[in-house]
Formats: structure tokens, sequence, C-alpha cells
């Protein structure tokens, strides 16, 4: 099974292309499942049907469904909220305002949404499970879920081994939450299509996006450019001319992106359109410009992804190479927390445990090129 996550800043078509790449694999034959974790809700809006909860046909091959992530907070982590709090209480006499505090998931209806994802995906016979997901920013903090709420729930319970009943149920949540991550980080199995508009601003935040994933060690194959502007030809006149200019802006923005190294491999297109692609035959249609004669599943990028951490030995030390995409003016910022090395590019930030053979360096040196941050620590084995 393979799993695209579509995203982009607000307002750049992901869910019509979503719903495109879902239309062309159920067109080749293929079981897909095309679920989305708006909140907006518009995946029904660009079939031209309504969707619920659970999947239901749109096409042959073809389901969609829509989650709603409110929902599952109240009907399933309510319930368990309530256990843990009831256990913690009663077997460690824990008063009822710490237990409240202990209980507090941080972002757990955006993990309820992925839970609910891979649940949907499971528990079908689907090939290819597209999911169309909320803007960017939401999107950063749901995949960056399972590695923080795993975090918390070692920070908050680990010392808490004696409750054997409160223990069970955390290991189970956080083998699950692990779990997860372990789906989404795996590049055989999930890739993410960033959608953009061709702005300067839509642009900047998608250098971001790349490096933010990067860091988390998703994959991202490939960036579709939407609503470019079909070129004027030969025409005359003031419609011409405007067309004619706006194309020409469109295109230089993507040659500065294209420029930067982010992503000279990973780009497509899609002309905008005259009408409002809604319905099957109209995202047929936009499948067909996308990917042309090739599988939907093949991004625009290369299957090969570059493991996040490289280590090289040379004299009186080691060389650590970080594989992100950096842009010209990102901000970085390094620290040493205990055996971790904190990563913080353009204000996303992850702990990376350093291998134990550089555990016992110091930071001498770092500079960053095409393919990332190198950093040269000096030390010995």
């Amino acid at each position: 099974m393979r799993v695209l996550l579509f995203t982009g800043k607000g307002g750049v078509g992901k869910t019509t292309l979503a719903a495109a790449t879902a239309a062309g694999l159920a067109g080749r034959g293929g079981k897909t499942l095309v679920v989305s974790t708006d909140p907006a809700h518009s995946l029904g809006d660009a079939f031209g049907t309504t969707l619920g909860a659970e999947p239901a046909e749109v096409d042959t091959c073809l389901h969609g469904a829509q989650i709603d992530s409110r929902a599952l907070a109240d009907d399933t982590w309510h319930t368990l909220r309530s256990q843990l709090r009831s256990a913690l209480v009663s077997t460690a006499g824990i008063d009822t305002l710490a237990a409240e505090e202990l209980t507090v998931l941080p972002g757990v209806d955006e993990l309820l949404a992925l839970t609910e994802v891979r649940r949907l995906a499971e528990t079908g016979v689907w090939e290819n499970v597209i999911v169309d997901c909320g803007p960017t920013a939401e999107t950063l903090r749901l995949l960056a879920l399972p590695e923080a709420v795993g975090g918390f729930l070692r920070r908050a319970y680990g010392r808490k081994s004696r409750l054997s009943s409160v223990a069970r149920s955390v290991e189970r949540l956080a083998a699950h939450v692990e779990s997860l991550r372990g789906m989404l980080t795996d590049p055989q199995v999930t890739a993410v299509r960033l959608v953009l508009t061709p702005e300067r601003v839509v642009v900047a935040e998608t250098r971001r996006t790349l490096t933010a994933l990067a860091l988390r060690g998703i994959r991202v194959d490939g960036l579709i450019a939407n609503r470019l502007m079909p070129a004027p030809g030969l025409w005359r006149g003031s419609a011409a001319s405007w067309l004619r200019t706006r194309r020409e802006q469109q295109e230089r923005v993507l040659a500065e992106l294209t420029a930067s190294g982010l992503a000279e491999e990973l780009l497509s297109s899609v002309e905008h359109r005259a009408a409002e692609p809604v319905g099957l035959p109209a995202l047929l249609e936009i499948a067909r410009e996308l990917y042309g004669d090739r599988s939907p599943l093949l991004g625009s990028g290369s299957t090969e992804t570059a493991p996040l951490l490289q280590v090289s030995e040379v004299d009186n030390g080691f060389t650590l190479r970080v594989a992100v995409p950096l842009a010209r003016d990102s901000a970085i910022d390094l620290a040493r927390v205990g055996d971790d090395l904190a990563i913080t590019v353009d204000g996303h930030r992850r702990l990376i445990a350093l291998p134990e053979a550089l555990r016992h360096c110091v930071l001498a040196d770092a500079e960053s090129d095409s393919l990332g941050l190198l950093l040269h620590l000096e030390g010995s084995r």
C-alpha cells in the first residue's frame, strides 16, 4: 500500500490535486481511498458529491471520506482520558486536579485524525491512500505529533510504572504512536506532495516546509505548481498582454525556486482553467495533464532518500552531514541537549539522537551547502 499526503498553503488547490490524483489512480484500476483531514471539508465538493466519515463509493475503484477530528476527540479520547484520570486518582492517590493535568494530551485532535487515516487504510482493500491534509502549518504540526507525543508520554508517565493499569495503557498508546511515526517516515510507504501557486509568498512557505519535513525524516516526492497561466502564444490585444506578463512573472518565481537547489527535480505544473474543476471528468483531465502516461504514484523526485545523518571520520574528529534542504536565507540554530543535537531551521526544531561515537565530541564549526548542513566535530572515539 502507498500513502500520498497533499498539503500546501491555504487556497492553493491541494484538495483538487489530491482528488485528481486519486481519480487518476482509480482510472488505472488501482483500488484507491482518498480521505480528507482538512477541517474545511471540501473534498466532497471537488467530486460533486457528499462524503462522510466512512468511505463511500465515488466511482469504480474509488472511495472517499472526510474525517471529523473533533468528533473523534469527543468520542474516543474522552473515554480513554477518563479511564487514565480515574486510575491515577484511585491507584496512586494523586489528587483530581493533578490527574486532570497529567491526562492532557497536546494535539489530540490531529493525532486522532492521523490514527483514523491509518485505520481506514488498513481495514479496507486499498492499494493507494491519498490524504488531503489541512494547510501547511496544520500539516507540519500533524506530522510532528507522533514524535512529540511519544516524548510527552515518556516524560509524563515514565516514572509511574508502578501504576500497572495506567502503565499498560500508556505503553499501548506509545507503541501505537511510534507505529504511526514509522509509517510516516518509511519512504517506501509514505510521501508528501506540496502544492503551491507561482507566487513569492507561497514559494517562501514551500521552502520552509521542505526543510521542516526533511527534519522529520518524511519524504517529499513532488512539488506541484498549480494555476500556471496558459501561454498566450501569438494572441494580440490587452488580454493577451496581461496573460503574457502574468505568465512571465510566474515563470520567474518558479525559476528562482529551482535555482535555489531545493526543487530542481521535484517540480511539475498544472495550468489554470477557465472553469472550476468539479466532478470526475474535470479531475481526470487534470490528472492527465499532471502525470501524462506515468502512474500518479511516481512523483517527480528520486525514489532514493538520503539518510538524515551521515557520519565520516576525519583527522582530529568527525564530520556530520545533516541532509536538510536550506534556502540561502534560512535561519539555523544548533545546540546540544544531553546526547541529542537540537537543530532549529526557520523556527522548526527537532532533537536528533547523536550516534554514540559523536557523543563526546565538541562542535567546532558548521557550514551549509547544496546537500544541507555539514558539522565539524572535534574529539575521538
